[in-house]
C-alpha cells in the first residue's frame, strides 16, 4: 500500500506525463502510474460535528 506522499508524488509525475509538453509521454509509465494508483485505497476520516 502507498503511503499519502508515495501516492501524490505518482499523481504528480502522471500529471506531468499527461500535460507537460515538454515531456516525452510514455505509455507504459503512465500506464504502470494508474495501476499503481488505482490499487490502493484511499482512506477518510470521519469527524464528528
Amino acid at each position: 500500500m502507498l503511503s499519502e506522499r508515495e501516492r501524490e508524488s505518482k499523481l504528480a509525475e502522471l500529471d506531468r506525463l499527461l500535460n507537460d509538453p515538454e515531456t516525452h509521454m510514455d505509455p507504459h509509465r503512465v500506464w504502470a502510474l494508474l495501476a499503481e494508483v488505482s490499487t490502493t485505497r484511499q482512506t477518510t476520516t470521519i469527524r464528528q460535528a
